[in-house]
């Protein structure tokens, strides 16, 4: 007990390790040294199946076995050649391309001048040259511009239709104002159609109502359409003037004072006004002939007769 007590305690540890050491060699020892048991074989137990009968209208497979040169030849495939989507748009950006550079090109679908339908004022040459479309190609007009161009160039034009079609026709068919009425004013005269407007002369018509004016007539007149030019008199003046025309003394024209209307020289030495309304302008007439046969029968010589107003006509003697 002595000696137990005097050993230290990794002495003791080492002294357990030992021991357990030794006992586990003797353990594989003894079990080194015994018999192996005896071994018996089994026999694996057969299963029968059943021989599947081959499927009718089948192929047999036969497997044959190549030399070694054969089962290294390898065969040769020749890629089949693929349009990509590249290659397609690039042939028709040249399709394309091809048939502008033509279409712009050619003369075949160049304009050489239009053929103008219904102008009997206007010359088909000066409408040609007014829309510059000679040498011009088919592909670049645009009938939309050239009616506005002829309408704002032309006021005698009443409406304008321009067809284009392939490969170089252009039709313009246009409605022209008719002249009703011949207006001088200032050493210079006009045109003046039915619903009042005005515009250039060519020539002269001898069946047109002849206006002699001072000035001209101040009246604020508007368009409905932007392309229509602004009247220059208005169409209540026109039929007076048109009521008028039959009673005119051969050889003399109409004139026109702004504040005392349309009326003229008679032949017998006075002037007569009847305003510009186109009411009652046969009554206006009827009075006013009255009226001078009344004058003529008292030895009464006006300078002036006024019948704007047909309920009250006046006269006035030269000074």
């Amino acid at each position: 007990m002595s000696e137990k007590k005097d050993l230290s305690r990794a002495e003791q540890v080492r002294l357990r390790r030992e021991s357990t050491t030794s006992r586990r060699v003797q353990r594989a020892r003894r079990e080194s040294t015994r018999p192996a048991p005896p071994v018996t074989s089994r026999t694996r137990q057969a299963f029968v199946t059943e021989k599947r009968k081959p499927a009718r209208n089948t192929r047999r497979r036969f497997q044959i076995a190549l030399p070694a040169s054969h089962r290294e030849t390898r065969t040769l495939s020749i890629p089949r050649p693929r349009v990509g989507m590249r290659l397609l748009s690039f042939l028709l950006v040249l399709v394309f391309g091809a048939a502008i550079y033509f279409a712009y090109n050619l003369p075949q679908f160049r304009v050489a001048q239009a053929q103008i339908i219904g102008n009997q004022i206007i010359p088909a040459e000066e409408l040609n040259a007014a829309m510059s479309i000679t040498g011009q190609p088919i592909f670049l007009l645009k009938p939309a511009e050239l009616e506005t161009r002829l309408r704002l160039n032309y006021p005698e034009l009443v409406s304008v239709d321009v067809s284009v079609s392939l490969p170089n026709i252009v039709s313009v068919v246009v409605l022209e104002r008719k002249p009703v009425v011949r207006w001088e004013q200032g050493g210079s005269y006009t045109w003046i159609s039915e619903d009042g407007v005005a515009f250039r002369p060519r020539g002269e018509i001898g069946s047109l109502i002849s206006v002699i004016a001072v000035s001209a007539p101040a009246l604020e007149l508007s368009a409905p359409d932007p392309l229509n030019p602004v009247p220059f008199i208005s169409t209540e003046m026109i039929r007076s003037l048109q009521g008028l025309a039959g009673h005119v003394p051969p050889g003399m024209s109409i004139l026109y004072d702004p504040i005392q209307g349309f009326g003229w020289t008679d032949p017998r030495g006075w002037q007569v006004y009847f305003g510009t309304s186109a009411r009652d302008v046969e009554l206006k007439v009827r009075v006013y002939e009255s009226m001078v046969n009344s004058l003529t029968q008292r030895g009464i010589r006006p300078a002036l007769i006024n019948v704007m107003y047909p309920t009250a006509p006046y006269y006035r003697l030269s000074q």
